[in-house]
């Protein structure tokens, strides 16, 4: 009896050990929609507008097509300013998950709107919040055609895509896959009860594939505003701020750039919203 129970034992570890081994070697199909991107235009009066494109985070979807921010784009068209809500997942006939979307994409279908008549292309800022943020500051940091970035909770690093097998790149550049900080076996218990702020510091402990994954900010063609809660329990949006900011310091990056602390959490960017407001008048508009 107790060799039969030592070898059921031995068989369920084997049967858990190549799950294990699946889940962190299994590389799941390229969409079919790769390369898609969903857009919405809004425009504000006049002619040569600069144009603002608005990134959501990663639930994905066209956060900056709906009600909610309308009051937000409403302000920035009577500012002058149109405002392309993009959406890069889960949204229509694009692709489904936050999994190696195409940064060349993104960047050919803006400048593709910004052939509008009534819109100046060349001036386009980038804006976004979460992984929106962290999808602003890469394509920004590659294409000189943006230039400015406004990064709301953003990070410093490009992180793993939103899949449940979580080992490929959110981001492909020039068809390669942007270097990313892994995430480990050990995320997945935080990951699995919803403390998500938990499972990207342990990613974040790597510091090797940190250094890897840093994004190069320094390589942004205009000014930067970036904008964190103390609060935030998504991931340490503040703390990785200040890495991004640290970077441009040692790298000597020659635009203006900021960094604007809030006692809030990882939406506090958007209850601060006159912030924005004053950094395109006075470093983009202006300029």
């Amino acid at each position: 009896m107790k060799k039969r129970s030592m070898k059921i034992l031995l068989i369920i570890g084997l049967i858990i050990a190549a799950g294990l081994i699946y889940i962190f070697t299994y590389v799941p199909p390229l969409s079919e929609q790769h390369g898609k991107v969903a857009t919405k235009l809004y425009l504000g009066p006049g002619d040569q507008q600069a144009l603002i494109v608005a990134f959501g985070g990663g639930g994905g979807g066209n956060d900056w097509a709906r009600d909610y921010m309308k009051e937000k784009r409403d302000s920035l068209n009577d500012m002058g300013y149109a405002v392309l809500a993009l959406a890069y997942f889960n949204f229509g006939d694009i692709p489904t998950y936050l999994d190696r979307i195409s940064l060349n994409a993104i960047s050919d279908s803006i400048l593709s709107v910004a052939k509008h008549p009534k819109i100046d292309e060349n001036k386009i800022a980038l804006m976004g919040g979460s992984r929106g943020g962290e999808l602003a500051l890469n394509l920004a940091s590659r294409f000189k055609h943006f230039q400015a970035v406004i990064a709301l909770s953003t990070s410093n690093v490009s992180f793993p895509a939103i899949t449940w097998s979580a080992n490929t790149s959110s981001w492909t550049y020039n068809g390669e896959e942007v270097a990313y900080v892994p995430a480990t076996f050990s995320t997945i218990s935080p990951a699995l009860k919803g403390d998500l702020y938990t499972a990207h510091s342990m990613m974040l402990e790597d510091e090797e594939a940190v250094k890897k994954a840093e994004i190069k900010v320094e390589n942004i063609n205009g000014p930067i505003l970036i904008m964190s809660g103390k609060k935030d329990n998504s991931w340490p949006a503040t703390e990785m701020s200040n890495q991004l900011m640290e970077r441009l310091k040692e790298r000597g990056f020659g635009f203006h750039s900021q960094h604007v602390v809030l006692e809030g959490g990882h939406i506090a960017p958007l209850d601060h919203f006159n912030v924005v407001y004053d950094f395109l008048e006075e470093h983009f508009a202006a300029n």
